[in-house]
């Protein structure tokens, strides 16, 4: 059973207000990844403490605080949308699924994959300075 949107929403919110699109079913996920060009940075979204306490914050510091960036920001809500989610850990394989999770895809493929293990008894900072030595690399 999914949460309830209004505990959801200002999870989803912070997350959208810094530029990322929510995917809201598998097609809105299969066309935003399935044969895209350029690098897209997919946040699996969670109510989770560690999606709250480093996860957010370091994507959104890793967005915020660079211009070299993924050219698209999106999001999937872990235990929300479970067609969108199901369908985007497709794309993730082999990666076992695990929430909250950071994906960054260049032209289709996944070159960088942030699993739940990496996120948990880490700082905001340190996911960021992660995912923006990524940006270097692949965007």
């Amino acid at each position: 059973m999914p949460y309830p949107e209004m505990l959801v929403a200002p999870m989803r919110q912070q997350l959208e207000n810094v530029g990322f699109k929510s995917l809201m079913n598998a097609a809105e996920v299969e066309s935003s990844l399935q044969n895209a060009s350029g690098t897209q940075l997919l946040v699996f979204n969670s109510v989770c403490g560690c999606a709250a306490g480093t996860a957010r914050p370091g994507v959104i510091a890793a967005v915020s605080g660079t211009s070299k960036k993924p050219s698209e920001l999106l999001t999937v809500f872990a235990g929300q949308e479970s067609d969108a989610v199901a369908k985007a850990r497709e794309f993730t394989l082999p990666y076992p699924p695990s929430s909250p999770s950071i994906a960054l895809f260049k032209d289709g493929n996944l070159v960088h994959f942030v699993e739940r293990h990496n996120i948990e008894g880490r700082s905001a900072e340190m996911i960021a300075e992660n995912l923006k030595a990524a940006f270097e690399e692949f965007c």
